[in-house]
């Protein structure tokens, strides 16, 4: 013979079991996301004239000029490239050769 639960108590134990997966997703995949997000846009704030950088397309090269929404990069050998400031990935340790 089968064990059955009342049946009023399997709706609020469904209830809990899916607001513990939602808390689960929130402080593993959400909340990661967006503090990256936040990250990101911070260090796009705080772009600045001479900082050597890293594109999201891989383009090394060091800021000469800043507007709100672009940056121009030199590449090296005086050439230079506008790029959206939302293109800019990350900082690089590396120096241009001249």
């Amino acid at each position: 013979m089968l064990l059955q639960a009342p049946a009023g108590g399997t709706n609020w134990y469904s209830l809990v079991l899916m607001g513990g997966i939602f808390v689960v997703m929130y402080f593993f995949m959400i909340r990661p996301q967006q503090k990256k997000a936040k990250d990101q846009q911070k260090f796009v704030d705080e772009l600045k004239e001479g900082d050597q950088v890293i594109t999201i397309g891989g383009l090394h090269g060091k800021i000469v000029e800043t507007t709100d929404k672009t940056v121009t990069l030199d590449v090296g050998r005086g050439m230079r490239l506008v790029f959206e400031k939302t293109a800019i990935s990350r900082e690089s340790s590396q120096r241009l050769a001249q």
